[in-house]
């Protein structure tokens, strides 16, 4: 049995107040939040997400580490990852950060991706959403359904970047929208670039990276809407080396990290293990960029394809350069699982843990490796306590209905399953997981009275989530 996280009581409708000057504006931070929280769980159940724990810690890692060189004064951030190889990435009001897996995969650098997570956190910081509102005063203020049709276009593939696909909710005529967007694109610009340079990344990066969407799209007959109201003109990348060219020339590395997890994402996208050995083989025999990025890919490839001595000997190679590689000791593990070494990998991921306590990629790979190994209950103990580390993943409530119901806790299957509901926005769900719990501890008082406050918490998010 595990505690029901507890939601805090909705606000009352608050009255809007008058604006003062064009810096106020009719949405305050806490509105943005609750919007925003509420829009993520709507988009998470209706786009096809990420739910990697590498990749998912590496983007966080770097989303917070330019968060606080940012101008964004609210830094309660979520990030969701879509699973869709188009480059693409949006902010949400209320600190809700996405992007394709696929603008990983088509970033050259590090810089290059952290240019548009940087510009992305330009939009919150400037506020550009409230902002929209209110240079919009005719016009009613926006509901969640529009919030989420317009990034649901986007992260499908045939949207925009930041917040022009919010924005487009708002328009009362296309025009106005295309002027004020681009000014939020300028602005979000030079906040960005700021950001890359307190956080010691090169800023150069940003032109970087407008070119390598400039040419991905080039001879497309109909780019994505994003290059059509907001184009990546010679203008906008020249703008771009001249302003990176206003700070001090330092000298800049690439990160490791990054590159492997291009390769992860590259081998995702390769639906044959085969043809993933293929690639990764021939591109290592010829003049490999990124010889230990693609070495590591090959391990991925080679592991799918049960070719487990060779990945061995590939990846004893890469964990002797890098022995505390967390990404490398996934890798390792995840090899003694698919070979059926299940206590091997059980002992290097506690190890891994004694350095690394609570690090969540470890920490799923761990509750994998029990299961593997029939120990559903040491799994369940440790997930139920990861859980109240990352309360707002859904697939850690998913993992964990599956470990309680493998360790024989009907009652904890049906309560984390409706966590994940709660996640995912699909309420109703929620609250008929927690009425089948409900008759089977009757007699447990303190845990019937914990479920039925939690049913009661979801019905007034539903409530809530319909008045947005």
């Amino acid at each position: 049995m595990f505690a029901l996280p507890v939601l805090a009581e909705p606000k009352q409708q608050i009255d809007l107040p008058e604006l003062g000057d064009s810096s106020s504006t009719r949405f305050s931070l806490g509105q943005e939040y609750r919007l925003g929280r509420a829009w993520l769980r709507a988009f998470r159940g209706q786009v096809k997400t990420v739910s990697d724990p590498l990749l998912q810690e590496y983007v966080e890692a770097l989303t917070y580490r330019l968060a606080v060189h940012s101008e964004l004064k609210d830094r309660r951030l979520e990030l969701v990852i879509v699973d869709n190889p188009a480059i693409n990435a949006f902010a949400v009001p209320g600190g809700v950060l996405g992007i394709n897996n696929g603008l990983i995969l088509q970033a050259q650098t590090e810089a290059q991706f952290a240019s548009v997570m940087a510009h992305e956190l330009g939009h919150l910081s400037q506020r550009h959403f409230a902002r929209s509102v209110e240079a919009q005063k005719r016009s009613t203020l926006p509901t969640l359904a529009g919030l989420l049709a317009g990034v649901i276009i986007a992260a499908s593939g045939g949207g925009d970047a930041g917040l022009a696909a919010i924005t487009a909710t708002q328009a009362a005529a296309l025009q106005n929208r295309l002027r004020y967007s681009r000014l939020h694109e300028q602005e979000a610009d030079r906040a960005g670039m700021e950001t890359l340079v307190r956080a010691n990344i090169d800023p150069n990066a940003a032109a970087g990276m407008f070119e390598v969407m400039q040419k991905q799209y080039r001879y497309l007959t109909k780019p994505p809407e994003f290059l059509l109201t907001h184009p990546i003109t010679e203008n906008r990348i020249s703008d771009a080396r001249s302003r990176a060219r206003q700070y001090p020339r330092n000298i800049y590395t690439d990160s490791t990290e990054f590159q492997l997890m291009r390769a992860r994402v590259e081998f995702g996208f390769i639906n044959n293990s085969k043809e993933a050995v293929k690639r990764f083989t021939t591109r290592l025999n010829k003049d490999s960029r990124h010889p230990v990025a693609d070495q590591y890919g090959l391990v991925l490839a080679l592991t799918a394809n049960y070719q487990f001595d060779e990945a061995q000997q590939r990846l004893n190679t890469l964990r002797k350069a890098s022995p505390r590689s967390i990404s490398l000791i996934v890798a390792q593990a995840e090899l003694d699982m698919a070979s059926g070494k299940y206590p091997n990998a059980i002992k290097l991921l506690n190890e891994a843990l004694a350095n690394s306590p609570g690090n969540h990629p470890l920490t799923m790979t761990m509750a994998r490796a029990l299961l593997l190994a029939n120990q559903a209950h040491r799994a369940e103990a440790l997930l139920i306590k990861h859980s109240q580390r990352k309360p707002n993943d859904p697939s850690v409530w998913y993992l964990l209905a599956e470990v309680h119901g493998l360790a024989g806790d009907v009652v904890g299957v049906h309560q984390a399953r409706a966590e994940y509901f709660v996640l995912i926005g699909v309420l109703d769900k929620a609250v008929k997981q927690l009425g089948y719990a409900l008759p089977m501890v009757k007699r447990d008082h303190t845990t019937y009275a914990r479920i039925e406050e939690r049913v009661r918490q979801i019905r007034r998010l539903r409530e809530e989530m319909e008045r947005l």
